[in-house]
């Protein structure tokens, strides 16, 4: 009997799809084991697939993670997607290679950052959901500069974005893909209305809501994947927000996404399929 390694991060109940796959996993004959990526106690040459999945602790050390994805053999998604994928760069990348990318700045460590005249986003170019992302108003510059100062004092890069209404008013769409296929579409609410600490586990999950994908919107996602070469992942996550001139890309999420398993009642099953399908 094969046996496969979902991986997550410490903590109690991290991910609210784990069990979902688990068991999915079993039903399709396999043994599967939860394990914490960075657990020293872990001898993962033990495995025949290593699946990464809710590994969200990584971003303030990720030359570690990438060690550890490094060294594994059977790694899913593969250590060339996840390196890619985990610092937001790739978004100059997209945007170059002629897809629709909200508008993105980069002020790496040591440089000094340059605002939006209106609304704006700063997040860290290496981070998992909203942490340590914040929203500003034009007139708060410097409690922007502040924020920038204190991640490059951490030694991580930043992206200044700006802040799109129609966040508020028809939500980012994060459409999952399974295995190289569309499977169902999540509108995600605004994220950045409450204070940082209010954004816990429970709040952010109580902000998705399953959605019916524009075809637009679809179309968009479909062409980031298979233009950008990752059509035939395992899983994908493409967050996409309306602008003015359409859809357009806010984050692709190939690392270690939430695929919201309890939002589609055969989305767990596909997985497993494709889990299974890796290891013939």
């Amino acid at each position: 009997m094969s046996h496969v390694a979902v991986v997550t991060c410490a903590g109690e109940n991290v991910d609210p799809d784990s069990p979902l796959l688990l068991r999915a996993l079993e039903d399709c004959g396999l043994e599967a084991s939860l394990c914490i990526w960075d657990d020293p106690t872990i001898t993962w040459s033990n495995f025949d697939l290593v699946v990464v999945r809710s590994t969200w602790d990584y971003a303030a050390r990720r030359d570690k993670f990438l060690r550890w994805a490094r060294d594994r053999e059977q790694l899913v998604n593969p250590y060339e997607v996840i390196e890619y994928s985990s610092d937001k760069h790739y978004l100059a990348d997209l945007a170059r290679r002629g897809h629709r990318v909200i508008p993105s700045q980069f002020c790496d460590v040591g440089d000094t950052p340059i605002f939006p005249d209106d609304q704006f986003v700063v997040k860290p170019c290496v981070g998992a959901g909203s942490m340590d992302v914040e929203r500003y108003r034009a007139d708060e510059q410097e409690r922007a500069r502040a924020h920038v100062l204190a991640l490059h004092a951490r030694d991580r890069d930043v992206l200044i974005q700006p802040y799109l209404e129609s966040v508020d008013t028809v939500g980012e769409r994060a459409l999952i893909f399974i295995d190289g296929l569309f499977s169902h579409a999540m509108t995600k609410g605004a994220m950045l209305n409450v204070q940082a600490l209010d954004r816990n586990a429970l709040y952010r999950r109580e902000q998705m809501s399953r959605a019916q994908p524009e075809p637009e919107a679809l179309e968009v996602a479909k062409a980031l994947l298979h233009e950008g070469g990752f059509g035939d992942l395992l899983y994908a996550r493409v967050d996409l927000v309306f602008t003015d001139d359409g859809w357009a890309l806010m984050e692709l999420e190939l690392v270690e996404p939430s695929l919201y398993l309890s939002f589609d009642e055969h989305a767990a099953r596909r997985l497993s399929e494709g889990i299974v399908r890796r290891l013939a």
